[in-house]
Order: C-alpha cells, then sequence, then structure tokens
C-alpha cells in the first residue's frame, strides 16, 4: 500500500504537471480526514508521509492553552491537563500522541481523490494565472466560452478562462458561444475561489493596442500616443505625436482613405475616434483636444489646474458635444478642468474678474484706479506678485519709472505685514491650553489657529476628524492625522492601564 501512495504521486505529478510534494499534501489531508470519523469527538489529526518509503505515522494533537481561555474538548489542554502529560509543555505548546494508522481503504482512497483533484485543480489554475502575469496590460484573443446576464467567460486556450464583466464591454455589444473577441488582460484578481482573469474591452489601453496593431509605425516607436480617453461604444480621443519629423502622426493614424482608424472603429462597436496632435504645451493641447470647435480665447490658472476657455456662440455646442461629451473628453485627455463659454461669458467673466482686482489694488496698496487698471491689465493677480516682482518687471510698464515701481514694490509688502498683523491679533483672541501648545508635531502659529476654531485643548483636538481639520491651510491630511492620533495617545493609555 505504501509503494501505491508512492505510485500515486508520481503518476497524477507527472500527468498533471504538478508538484509531488502537493500530491503528498493531499493525501495527508485524505488520511487525516479520514481518521477523523473514527472519534466522537472534535479532533486534530495529523498525517505525515515519507517521501521516500511512503510508509506515513498518524499523531492526535492538543494546543496547550491558558486557564482563562475555554478548551475545546478533543482538540485543546488546559494547563492542568497538559502537565499530566508533560510537565515541560508550555501555554501555546502542541502535543502529539501517535495513533493508529488507518488504512488506505475505499473511504480513504475517496476522500484522497476528491482532495488530489481539488489540489490539482488549483495548482493548475495558479500555473496558468502565473504565466498570464506577464500578459497584464496586453490584448489577449480567446473565444466567448459562457455568457450570463453579469459576465461573459472567455476561453483563452490551455485551460485559461478569462471573466468580463458587463461594465468592461463596450457600449451594448451582445456575444454568443463561440464567437473570438479580443480584449485587455485588465488585472489579476484575488478572488476567494482563487485568482481571476479579468478582462476588459472598455479601457483606454484596449484602443491603444488597436491602434498599435493598425499602424505599425506606433510599433515601431517612430508615433507615440500620449494619452487617451473613451467614452466606450461612442467616442474617443488620443493624442498622438511623431518623433520623426518627417512623419505626419494624425495622417498615419487615419491611414488611406481611413482604413486604420475604420478598422479600430468597427473593433470598438464604430466608437467614433478623434485624433489629435499632442503639444507638450498644456494651453495648445487643450485647444487641440477641442476640436473640431475653434477656441478663440483660452485663460490658464495653475493653482486650480484649470482653464477658462472661450469659443464663439455657434461654435458652443460643437465644442461641449452631446451631453458635455466633448469637453469631458478633452478634460481626461488633458488632466485639466476645461470651463468652455462663450466669447461674451468670458468677456463678461474677464471684466468681473478684472474690476474685482482694480478694487482690490485700489484699497490695498491706496492707489487711484488708473494705476490699479494698469495693473490688472498687465496680469497682477494678487499683492503678493506686486510686493516680490523684480523692479526691472515693473519699470518695464509703460508708464512706470523706476520710482514708481519702488513705491508700489513698497505698498504691496506694508499690505503683506499688515495682513499678517491682523491675522496675528485675530489669533491672539483665542488662547490655546499649554497642553496643546507644548504637543509633539504641534508648532504656536498652528495651536492659535487651531484656538481661533474652538479647539483650545489636546482632548478637544482627539475629538475631531481629519475631515474636520483639512480646511486649515496649514494642515495636510498626512499631518492632521498625526496630530488627531497624538493628541489621543493620552486614551490608549488609560485603556491599557484599565486592562
Amino acid at each position: 500500500m505504501n509503494k501505491e501512495i508512492l505510485l500515486v504521486a508520481d503518476a497524477v505529478s507527472s500527468e498533471k504537471g504538478v508538484d509531488r510534494e502537493i500530491i503528498f499534501e493531499a493525501i495527508e489531508v485524505a488520511l487525516s480526514t479520514a481518521t477523523k470519523k473514527r472519534y466522537d469527538e472534535e479532533s486534530d489529526i495529523e498525517v505525515m508521509i515519507d517521501r521516500e518509503t511512503g510508509d506515513y505515522e498518524t499523531f492526535r494533537r492538543w494546543t496547550v492553552m491558558p486557564d482563562d481561555h475555554l478548551s475545546i474538548l478533543g482538540t485543546e489542554f488546559t494547563t492542568e491537563e497538559a502537565a499530566e502529560k508533560d510537565p515541560a509543555l508550555q501555554i501555546g505548546d502542541v502535543y502529539r500522541e501517535q495513533v493508529e494508522n488507518i488504512e488506505f481503504g475505499r473511504i480513504a482512497a475517496q476522500t484522497a481523490k476528491q482532495v488530489i483533484v481539488q489540489r490539482v485543480r488549483e495548482a493548475e489554475r495558479a500555473q496558468i494565472v502565473d504565466e498570464y502575469r506577464a500578459y497584464e496590460g496586453q490584448l489577449v484573443n480567446g473565444s466567448v466560452k459562457k455568457v450570463t446576464r453579469d459576465a461573459v467567460i472567455v476561453d483563452l486556450g490551455n485551460n485559461a478562462e478569462g471573466y468580463m464583466p458587463r461594465e468592461e464591454l463596450v457600449g451594448r455589444e451582445a456575444f454568443r458561444v463561440g464567437d473570438r473577441v479580443r480584449a485587455i488582460l485588465l488585472e489579476i484578481r484575488e478572488d476567494t475561489r482563487g485568482p481571476q482573469l479579468i478582462l476588459s474591452r472598455a479601457c483606454n489601453q484596449m484602443l491603444i493596442e488597436l491602434f498599435k496593431i493598425e499602424v505599425p509605425e506606433i510599433s515601431e516607436e517612430v508615433i507615440e500616443i500620449r494619452a487617451a480617453a473613451r467614452d466606450p461604444g461612442s467616442r474617443a480621443k488620443i493624442a498622438v505625436k511623431t518623433n520623426d519629423g518627417r512623419i505626419d502622426p494624425i495622417g498615419a493614424c487615419v491611414g488611406m482613405r481611413g482604413s486604420r482608424v475604420q478598422a479600430v472603429s468597427g473593433e470598438l462597436a464604430n466608437e467614433r475616434v478623434d485624433i489629435i496632435l499632442w503639444d507638450d504645451n498644456p494651453a495648445q493641447l487643450a485647444i487641440n483636444s477641442l476640436s473640431p470647435a475653434e477656441v478663440e480665447s483660452l485663460i490658464v490658472d495653475e493653482e486650480t489646474n484649470s482653464m477658462d476657455v472661450a469659443v464663439a456662440e455657434d461654435n458652443l455646442a460643437q465644442a461641449i458635444g452631446r451631453s458635455g461629451q466633448n469637453v469631458r473628453l478633452a478634460a481626461q485627455l488633458t488632466g485639466w478642468t476645461l470651463n468652455v463659454m462663450s466669447s461674451e461669458d468670458a468677456a463678461v467673466k474677464g471684466e468681473e474678474e478684472a474690476g474685482a482686482r482694480v478694487e482690490m489694488f485700489m484699497k490695498a496698496l491706496d492707489v487711484d484706479e488708473d494705476v490699479a487698471l494698469v495693473l490688472a491689465e498687465e496680469g497682477f493677480t494678487s499683492v503678493e506678485e506686486v510686493a516680490y516682482v523684480p523692479l526691472e518687471e515693473m519699470v518695464a510698464i509703460e508708464g512706470f519709472d523706476q520710482d514708481i515701481a519702488e513705491e508700489l514694490r513698497a505698498r504691496g509688502k506694508d499690505a503683506l505685514l499688515t495682513q499678517a498683523i491682523a491675522s496675528e491679533e485675530k489669533l491672539e483672541g483665542s488662547e490655546p491650553a499649554e497642553d496643546l501648545l507644548n504637543m509633539e508635531g504641534m508648532d504656536r502659529h498652528l495651536a492659535f489657529v487651531l484656538a481661533n476654531k474652538g479647539i483650545v485643548t489636546m482632548e478637544d483636538l482627539a475629538e475631531q476628524a481629519i475631515e474636520d481639520l483639512i480646511d486649515i491651510e496649514e494642515l495636510d491630511s498626512e499631518r492632521a492625522g498625526k496630530l488627531i492620533m497624538t493628541a489621543r495617545a493620552p486614551w490608549f493609555a488609560e485603556e491599557e492601564e484599565a486592562q
């Protein structure tokens, strides 16, 4: 019988390409499961097979538990019960007692068969998944094996199955069993049933990989796809650039009479694809991405990572697109927030912003409307810019000489100082407690800022959430979290003392 165990291990290992160790472990599990049925109570059985001879030994095990723990009869010992067996046993030790081997009979063989089949299946799946890890993010081919309400199961060959959820399909496309399908291996997702190969046809990478197939220049790295954005099944945009000035990247992607782009579009349920020219200048890229709409003017706000885009009234609908599709895809492509408006609305908004800046300069710098208007027209947006702009740039403004420039800079610095003093005085109206001031990671200014918001003590800070503090300019979410945990440290210390 011992030789039979060795023969089974060798045969299954060779046939399935699975490690012999996995087969031995499966047989050990089967023998221990069969042995447990001999006892009326719960039992912990361990079977150890000699990998060379096939001989095996069976042990029953008990774990030593603390006296305040309710021991499980049959698998755990109290310290008193353990001392009767072996005085040297400590809490956490495992006591083994050899018991009679069960025969490798019909029941054990049946159990072993089930366990071996399951283990082999798991090992085969793990091998397949490991092989596909190198293809993550790449295009794979297969045939539809099964269609369910939630997903399409794709046979990838070599016993590999891909799982494509409904939300990863293009539009309303429908597949039948046996249909050929191409998709991106999106990820390998760990599941209770084991790792799964998740496929997608709706991701941006699908579009890029299809263009690589249709446009040889992309595979040869003569042309690069720098960005892509999709509304799957409806419309998409890709931004391309050339590494060879002699080649037109847009023309190469479109192909003769549109053959290349049509081939890609046909694969994606006739998804319309706009091909635009990439530009390292974000403003020019935004203009290109909004095509076919023509942009009349554009204002970039780097602080908010947004752009105000002005187009002619009769071009407004085209720029926005159906349900905002065109501007949404352009925003995804560029990575900027695009505020599209008519030229008239842009002019009104510009006048309002300019008027607000003029009033701010008049009040802060104590200058007349003409000087404030010049500063606004020259692109100054804050007192800080006026205070710290290089002197030569200020002098270069028409109508300004060195004396005027120096005076404006001095007034700007005075205004900033006055604001800082007013801010400090406001903060001093609320005094933070000593424990908050002296807390680890705290500085004096931040303590006064917190006190002004009603957070006076460490206890007050400990009761806050990160969301309550992130609106404070001096704090980001990481620092806010660290300060809150530091403030809560006394709570944890009290809990430990109580235990």
